[in-house]
């Protein structure tokens, strides 16, 4: 599921910006990770305005596949369950 592609200046920075969730990777691998990695860290421990960076860089849409994909029935789910309902409202409304 993982896909390995260059990341963005602006999703980088993003990374840089959040760099205190990402504390257990190495600072050089930090920005080369994949966007799987970056939205379940970003929509389960970020804040609002990292949310927001988050869905203006990738898409609301591409997020929500991702989100949909990690949280699939009968996968293990890596999100807090209240993290989990609240985005899965939120992308039944927005995406």
């Amino acid at each position: 599921m993982e896909t390995r592609q260059e990341n963005s200046p602006e999703l980088k920075k993003l990374i840089r910006d959040n760099a205190a969730l990402f504390w257990y990777i190495r600072d050089d691998k930090k920005e080369n990770l994949s966007h799987e990695v970056v939205i379940e860290f970003i929509l389960n421990y970020g804040n609002e305005e990292s949310c927001k960076r988050l869905f203006e860089i990738l898409g609301t849409k591409y997020v929500a596949e991702i989100f949909h994909q990690q949280t699939a029935p009968g996968r293990r789910v890596n999100y807090f369950p209240r993290t989990a309902h609240f985005f899965n409202l939120y992308f039944q409304k927005n995406a």
